[in-house]
């Protein structure tokens, strides 16, 4: 029997999940580090990813017939010629580069995904100019999941179109744009990755890793893709109008479109799936709220005892001032007053904020142009809230339905075997 291994490389962890030709799961295993900081996170990726192998099965290994990874978007580090890092990753979240982007907005569309202070191309920039002599014996920009999947098949400069989207290319025209090619230094176009399609055959493991790992001679290694968008696959949603909502400390949707929508106004932009659109956005908004006012304990009983209607509290929920999308305003205020007696009615009215902030947010992807939102699937912590879920629905007046399978590297098993079974 073939299997499908997908490996999914976090922040404070990773995790591998094997499916079968018929999507069922034969295993899953994780590690996990609890210091998030970015000192020596080449080592530990290394090392997690080998700790990972390990857990599996031998007599699973020796069946694996495809592997793809998936990693936080816009993680990057520079290697030299023989893959060693240059420099410590730095993160999906760092805005050290911030100071770039005004050098980018000279060259770059309006609206552009790369206009971020996160982008992959902001941290390129920021290393030429900050650590020039590093810069010159740099041969590689790799994003996690390209220099994790680099570790077993052992090819470098190799990325993928999702990954890639914030350092500039193109997924529409299948290449990097005049602008990006022309607009910067030669050595820059030298050490962008070739992109390839998301779960493509890229090679097969090396023999040193077959041979330690006990995978078959022609496994292959495949393109990988983003975590949000490997969570997106696992979800079950194929159909243009379908989406996905994620619940965690933050809110961030995905919907499956026919035209593509993309806006950096307000966070917006689309990621190429097949013949379809992935455009999307993420809100400050979210669970980390509720961990401000609620403890966990409270949270789990009051989630059960909610109304499904809406609250007559006008709340807008947010950590702290500051807000993505739907609205852009790095000053928004949080929105949580009056504060009812009832500690239910206080927690009902965050979670009927968050609700709405969801309407508000699809509804502007389809003010841009994104196809109607028809069905929404919800992975995350809120995806287990039947009440929260029914309120939702109430909002957007469509299915809200739980994700089929949550976990990342869940869906990025199936992009393994998707194209790695042919």
């Amino acid at each position: 029997m073939k299997f499908f291994l997908g490996i999914d490389f976090g922040t404070s962890g990773a995790r591998a999940i094997a499916i079968d030709s018929d999507g069922t799961i034969a295993h899953q295993t994780s590690v996990n580090w609890w210091d998030n900081s970015s000192s020596n996170n080449s080592n530990r990726w290394q090392q997690g990813l080998y700790q990972l192998c390990e857990q599996i099965p031998v007599s699973l290994r020796k069946e694996i017939s495809a592997i793809a990874f998936d990693g936080t978007s816009g993680t990057v580090l520079l290697c030299d010629q023989s893959g060693s890092p240059l420099t410590e990753p730095i993160l999906y979240n760092d805005r050290r580069a911030g100071d770039m982007v005004e050098k980018i907005r000279e060259v770059a569309p309006a609206g552009h995904p790369v206009l971020s202070a996160t982008s992959s191309l902001a941290k390129l920039l920021w290393w030429r100019d900050r650590y020039p002599h590093i810069w010159q014996q740099s041969r590689y920009l790799l994003h996690q999941a390209d220099w994790l999947g680099f570790l077993l098949h052992g090819r470098l400069g190799i990325s993928d179109y999702h990954n890639a989207l914030k350092l500039g290319y193109d997924p529409g025209s299948e290449a990097y744009p005049d602008w990006l090619l022309q607009g910067f230094s030669s050595h820059l176009t030298q050490v962008i990755p070739h992109v390839v399609s998301p779960g493509s055959k890229v090679a097969l493991v090396r023999k040193t890793i077959s041979d330690r790992f006990q995978f078959p001679a022609n496994c292959t290694v495949c393109a990988g893709t983003t975590d949000s968008i490997a969570a997106f696959l696992a979800s079950g949603a194929q159909q243009p109008g379908e989406a996905v909502t994620s619940l965690g400390s933050t809110l961030a949707i995905k919907l499956l479109s026919q035209q593509r929508v993309d806006d950096s106004r307000y966070g917006i932009y689309s990621h190429r799936l097949g013949d379809l659109w992935l455009a999307g956005g993420a809100s400050n908004t979210g669970g980390a709220v509720l961990k401000q006012y609620f403890s966990d304990a409270e949270i789990a009983a009051f989630s059960y005892q909610i109304p499904v209607e809406p609250s007559n509290l006008n709340y807008y929920p947010l950590p702290e001032p500051g807000e993505r999308f739907p609205i852009n305003d790095p000053n928004l205020q949080p929105q949580l007053e009056p504060q009812p007696e009832s500690r239910l009615a206080f927690f009902h009215g965050i979670l009927d904020g968050i609700a709405r902030v969801e309407k508000q947010g699809y509804q502007l992807l389809q003010q841009l142009g994104a196809t109607p939102v028809r069905k929404v699937y919800t992975a995350g912590g809120g995806a287990s809230n039947q009440n929260w879920s029914q309120l939702r629905q109430q909002y957007l007046q469509v299915p809200v339905v739980a994700s089929a399978e949550t976990e990342a590297a869940y869906g990025t098993a199936l992009l393994a075997m998707k194209n790695g079974s042919s």
